[in-house]
């Protein structure tokens, strides 16, 4: 829902009840845009979120989120933790009928007392948080001055003034509602979001829901100005799509309060957020390290052909030698017959002029001997650089699958081991140990089935099954690491093709029409001594062809 003023006339009303006589003890700026107020109520300590983005505008309380603070605070934070740090909230209020909310504050610092007010406008790209003290700006998370051309000034020392309000008719005044509807309307909803003040397009399909499209006008004000509250968070394909303060029906989650209405969707959409912005930071780092080691192994491939011609280069020297007597100082080639070739052809071969016979011999040995030593020195490369390069596509393979934080944060503990990440959580000498992240766990027929997340969680997955239980992977494609935990029963077919189903589902094949999985017993399984993570061999395997099915209603987190 946007936060439009019949959503905030409510929300403002929770707040008052909620933080009212609260004092602010803490202040963070986690975001240019994000203010994050720890505030000390009757019931306990609370954090109230500001957010004021073009796209997540809002103020919730009881966000389950964390969101981590910068090192160090941004002006405006500094501000309000100079001016507000154990402040008293004495009022939170609506201002008029607009989107824009008041908190009414009692400072306190060693010298004085002193009465201030935080305004908070909620107002899509336009929203801001303006400090006040007597009317006056003390300063504002985002300033607009005159140099700017802008309508309204922002800056510190300006007299603070409301947002102009717009030509549309006040819901709260019976007569300019009847007057607007007396003309008639056609399509109902947007009749109501462009014609009515503080009405959203879709509070206006709530409205015109309830009633019906000939919704009238004494219909549009007791909307406004009464009817119980029924908050929830509407629901599409299972996913939070909307909160609602009214909602007649639906998919829907209800809520006590439309403040836990709100936290709760807001607390979905900043997960995906910052779900989409971690996997895009990793992605690129990853895409970074797999173009150089493609690139490196590029080049090698390019040396080791120079390389190809290194046999031919020592049977030059081999002929020189041969025919060391019909060779003269100052011969510029030499033309012998190859004896190695079944049909004795001849073999032309150029001379330095300035070399004596037995010296260009020499010349074309040494060639071969530095062709040699390189050849084997790039095979080695090339070799650990293929490994390398195997080993990054799969973690390509599990980033591309991941589907929430602790998949990625699997994969940033792979990155960090690589050197590819720096190591946020081991600064300043602090090393954190975090606890195993739970596989994806099903079951089948009486059988559980566990998937791993990422290379790290497949070693810990092998390392944690018996020999008798069964263990699955794409054959011939990166893929998680599957796992029935057979019990010293035989599994079932249908268990089977269910792990074989999830296997291929998380793995580079996910886009087939038919996967080929192997399964095998885990005593079959062996971990090469140094090998990479997730990399292991295995025998005695039989195949299965299904199709990719994450089973996702099926899934429990252990």
């Amino acid at each position: 829902m946007p936060q439009d003023a019949y959503t905030l006339r409510h929300i403002s009303k929770e707040l008052a009840r909620e933080f009212v006589g609260g004092k602010i003890s803490r202040i963070n700026q986690p975001e240019k845009d994000w203010l994050s107020l720890l505030i000390y109520t009757l019931n306990g300590t609370v954090k109230l979120d500001i957010c004021l983005s073009a796209k997540y505008c809002r103020i919730s309380a009881a966000e389950k989120r964390e969101v981590p603070n910068p090192k160090v605070a941004p002006n405006f934070c500094m501000l309000l933790r100079k001016h507000l740090q154990n402040a008293q909230i004495t009022a939170i209020s609506q201002i008029g009928f607009e989107r824009v909310i008041a908190f009414d504050l009692k400072c306190f610092s060693e010298f004085e007392t002193t009465d201030m007010r935080l305004y908070l406008e909620i107002m899509g790209k336009y929203s801001n948080a303006v400090l006040t003290k007597d009317g006056i700006i003390v300063g504002a998370m985002k300033v607009a001055s005159l140099e700017n051309n802008a309508k309204r000034i922002t800056m510190s020392g300006a007299r603070y003034a409301l947002p102009e309000k717009q030509d549309k008719a006040d819901p709260f005044d019976r007569r300019a509602l009847n007057a607007l509807f007396e003309g008639g309307h056609g399509d109902a909803a947007k009749f109501i979001a462009d014609r009515v003040a503080g009405i959203a397009l879709t509070t206006a399909a709530d409205m015109v829901a309830e009633y019906g499209e000939d919704i009238t006008a004494d219909e549009v004000y007791e909307y406004v100005t009464g009817g119980e509250l029924s908050p929830c968070v509407t629901l599409a394909g299972g996913k939070p799509a909307d909160f609602k303060a009214r909602c007649a029906g639906g998919d829907k989650i209800s809520y006590p309060t439309l403040l836990g209405a709100q936290a709760a969707y807001y607390d979905h959409c900043v997960g995906e957020r910052l779900f989409a912005d971690k996997k895009r930071k990793l992605a690129s780092a990853l895409s970074s390290s797999l173009k150089k080691t493609e690139k490196w192994l590029g080049q090698i491939e390019n040396k080791l052909a120079e390389c190809a011609s290194m046999e031919d280069v020592k049977l030059k020297g081999e002929l020189i030698t041969s025919n060391i007597y019909a060779v003269r100082r100052g011969d510029r080639t030499l033309e012998a017959v190859n004896y190695y070739d079944p049909e004795c052809r001849t073999v032309k071969i150029e001379l330095d002029t300035r070399l004596t016979p037995a010296q260009n011999a020499q010349k074309y040995y040494k060639k071969y001997a530095k062709l040699k030593r390189t050849a084997t020195a790039l095979g080695e490369q090339k070799a650990e650089l293929s490994e390398k390069l195997f080993y990054l596509n799969s973690i390509e393979v599990a980033l591309n699958s991941s589907e929430d934080m602790p998949d990625l944060t699997g994969i940033e503990q792979e990155l960090v081991s690589l050197s590819l990440l720096p190591d946020e959580g081991n600064k300043k000498g602090k090393k954190a140990k975090d606890a195993p992240l739970p596989f994806r766990q099903y079951e089948c027929d009486g059988f559980e089935i566990l998937c791993g997340r990422n290379n790290v969680q497949n070693d810990r997955l092998v390392r944690s099954l018996s020999d008798d239980d069964f263990w699955l992977h794409a054959k011939a494609y990166h893929s998680s690491h599957v796992a029935i935990i057979a019990g010293g029963r035989q599994p079932t077919d249908r268990a089977i093709k269910f792990a074989a189903e999830v296997c291929a589902y998380y793995s580079e094949a996910r886009q087939s029409d038919k996967t080929a999985i192997d399964y095998t017993r885990r005593k079959f399984v062996k971990k090469p001594s140094g090998a990479n993570a997730g990399f292991v061999t295995y025998t005695q395997q039989k195949t299965i062809l299904v199709t990719p099915d994450a089973h996702a209603g099926e899934r429990n987190e252990i």
